[in-house]
């Protein structure tokens, strides 16, 4: 039976204005400072979960700590004073209208922490996608320690083909009742949400019961169950979940296990979503090394690779990835790459070759931009292809947690917007 995403009680603000109160991601437009001044003039003195979250362009202020505090006061009396209100166990529906006019289907529920691990080699049912920076769990924790409630951003992601979770409530919103419809701030969109019927609840969970089945993972994948079943993957968030189960195990020390079980901060708020959603569109992030020496650090790559061969044009059914310096332009192809993906197998070479030589290394969104860096001096561009949806889920079983900064799920404003909130203290 699957026992990993469930229901949840979700606080929704009463009487609040909507486009004030929500707020994107706290991990966006961390070097744009004009961006969150905007919010703040805009919110003004309206509830809001700006007065509940940490954008991360203050995670290292002077001021962070008293604004932490101003968190969890600002919690407890929203709390207190009925701007939020608690719904009943349910799952929410929504329906989030992008900026570039597409069309993104969710599931609000809560996430079993018991079944997540951010851990390299984890066999959990729920498991990273890309590397977990533990440096950066600590400072997330200050914000966490104290608060009465969480507020999701973390995107979770099923590979499910068929379309049999999300996409049948489509169909059926004008006999579920809304809860929430209003157009986001700062040209977010727009946010639709509905409360999720007790019959369409059994149909969800039905159907995440085949996620969970043995069988089921090993014809679709072809691989042992004894491997590890993955039925969900953190597309989004990961370090706010990573963040979450930290808090969790601290919180429950000492417990015994039917009372760790039982607190409700096992749990956490998130979205859950289909990887082949069409608004889903992962770019590809590419690599620019400055500041070094182009001819030594292809030649090492070379070394790396013995069977590597730099060309005009890929050798066929080979791995292969283009690079481009000042003076040389091409392509590599490993014909017996270490890795699913070319990413994986270029960032070996890379965190090898930097941590015993000279170079800083970037991660750039746009290809043009990319080749541009490169033609500088003492640099090259790596232009990776774009992950295949298809190619996800079989890279994370057969290589783990993909390198980090292996792909992007959409633009900074397409990011989740902090809504729903859910206990997490007794």
């Amino acid at each position: 039976m699957n026992a990993v995403f469930l229901p949840a009680a979700v606080y929704l603000p009463v009487r609040a204005d909507m486009t004030r109160y929500a707020v994107i991601a706290c991990d966006q437009y961390t070097s744009d400072a004009a961006y969150w001044q905007r919010v703040e003039a805009f919110v003004g003195g309206a509830p809001s979960t700006l007065r509940m979250t940490l954008p991360e362009i203050y995670l290292e202020a002077p001021d962070r700590d008293a604004r932490v505090r101003r968190i969890c006061e600002t919690m407890n009396a929203y709390l207190a004073d009925g701007t939020l209100a608690e719904g009943p166990e349910r799952f929410i529906y929504v329906e989030r209208t992008l900026p570039d006019g597409k069309l993104r289907r969710g599931i609000v529920g809560r996430v079993d922490l018991e079944a997540y691990d951010y851990l390299p080699g984890a066999k959990t049912p729920v498991r990273v996608t890309e590397g977990t920076i533990t440096s950066r769990i600590p400072p997330r924790l200050v914000v966490r320690r104290d608060a009465a409630l969480e507020l999701p951003h973390v995107l979770l992601l099923i590979d499910d083909a068929e379309r049999t979770v999300i996409e049948p409530l489509a169909d059926k919103t004008g006999a579920m009742e809304k809860l929430y419809d209003f157009d986001l701030m700062e040209r977010g969109g727009h946010l639709r949400g509905y409360a999720v019927s007790a019959a369409e609840e059994a149909r969800i969970l039905a159907a995440l019961d085949r996620f969970a089945d043995p069988a089921v993972f090993e014809r679709k994948y072809g691989l042992p169950a004894s491997s590890g079943v993955l039925q969900i993957a953190v597309g989004d968030g990961n370090h706010s979940l990573a963040t979450a189960r930290a808090h969790y195990l601290a919180v429950t020390e000492g417990m015994s296990r039917e009372e760790r079980l039982a607190h409700p901060a096992r749990w956490a708020l998130a979205e859950l979503g289909n990887l082949h959603d069409e608004s889903l569109e992962f770019e590809a992030i590419h690599r620019v090394v400055f500041d070094t020496a182009p001819a030594a650090l292809l030649a090492a790559l070379r070394r790396f690779y013995p069977d590597a061969v730099l060309a005009d044009a890929p050798v066929p059914g080979a791995m292969a990835f283009a690079y481009e310096s000042v003076d040389a332009r091409g392509v590599i192809s490993l014909p017996n790459p270490p890795a699913k993906l070319a990413v994986g197998a270029l960032q070996s070479f890379l965190d090898a070759y930097l941590a015993e030589n000279p170079g800083r290394i970037d991660y750039i969104h746009g290809e043009d931009e990319a080749r541009s860096f490169g033609r500088g001096a003492g640099a090259v561009a790596f232009l990776l292809p774009a992950m295949g949806k298809d190619e996800l889920f079989p890279s994370i079983l057969h290589d783990g947690s993909l390198p980090r900064k292996t792909f992007s799920m959409g633009e900074a404003d397409s990011k989740r917007f902090y809504l729903e909130a859910r206990r997490i203290r007794p």
